[in-house]
């Protein structure tokens, strides 16, 4: 089976940057601040394969890089070197025509595409959920319009299949189809949750990026909302990229994992085998720090 998405050398610094960044920040320095040039080396050199219906889990420490990952993922940064190929089996008819000249006959590079274009792959393929619900809705919009602002996006035109589509959504992410009118500032933590998920799952998503969803929700909150991204990835066979400092979280949702430290990957592999024997030094102190 062909990888969905792959990042090869992926890397973002925050500053100057220098020669001497790379080789003096890292988990063996435990830093990811460069002495030198006093640059900031979010992540460096990841290289990670996601396949079609698979969740991968990013965890590690404030700071590591996970959150970097996902931002450069959604276009929301740019890169400072890398690259990042997505397959062109997933890849909408329209899309992939409109991308023909940045593909090869198998893959397209998403840094090599314009501002627009990634704009339009991400609006086709793409949903996240932010850890603060302010940054993925506009709080005084209705929910029923927030989702369709999500729709218009993605091309959707039709105001009453946009309503149906918002009607489906609120439904199966648990929220009363009665409240679809109201903001989401009138609603608790869970639900913003679940409307942002709602939101994400509006275009029908190749991949889903979820960024610390559960961090600040009761723990009975946290069990309803994962409990649904599970079951909705499974309905949807779903493609996920997870970050979370929360091991119970990747337990629950992951595959695979990767940890990261000062902003690279020390450790990857199935899901069960990182957290029942691993192998990285800081590895084994962040599944015993949980237990």
């Amino acid at each position: 089976m062909e990888a969905l998405l792959k990042a090869r050398r992926l890397s973002k610094i925050f500053g100057p940057g220098c020669s001497l960044c790379n080789e003096s920040t890292g988990p063996d320095f435990d830093t990811n601040v460069c002495p030198h040039c006093h640059s900031v080396v979010a992540c460096n050199a990841v290289d990670f394969d996601l396949y079609p219906g698979e969740v991968l889990g990013i965890v590690g420490e404030s700071g590591s890089g996970k959150s970097t990952l996902i931002k450069l993922a959604h276009f929301e940064w740019s890169a400072t070197d890398g690259e990042m190929t997505l397959h062109r089996s997933g890849l909408p008819a329209a899309l992939a025509e409109l991308l023909a000249d940045k593909a090869d006959q198998y893959t397209c590079n998403l840094f090599g595409l314009s501002q627009f274009q990634q704009r339009q792959v991400r609006n086709a393929l793409m949903g996240i959920v932010y850890q603060n619900p302010l940054l993925g809705l506009r709080m005084n919009v209705s929910s029923g319009g927030n989702i369709a602002e999500r729709l218009l996006g993605a091309g959707w035109r039709h105001i009453g299949k946009m309503c149906d589509r918002a009607s489906e959504l609120l439904e199966k992410t648990e929220i009363p189809i009665s409240r679809m009118d109201e903001p989401p500032k009138n609603f608790s933590g869970g639900m913003q949750q679940r409307v942002q998920i709602a939101k994400a799952l509006s275009n029908n998503p190749l991949l889903l990026l979820l960024d610390e969803v559960t961090t600040g929700l009761d723990l009975s909150v946290q069990a309803r909302v994962l409990d649904l991204i599970r079951s909705l990835q499974r309905e949807f066979q779903l493609s996920m990229l997870v970050v979370s400092h929360d091991l119970g979280v990747i337990n629950l949702l992951c595959n695979r994992t990767m940890v990261m430290k000062h902003g690279r990957v020390v450790e990857s592999g199935l899901t069960d085998q990182i957290l029942q024997d691993p192998q990285h030094g800081y590895t084994q102190l962040l599944v015993a720090s949980q237990l």
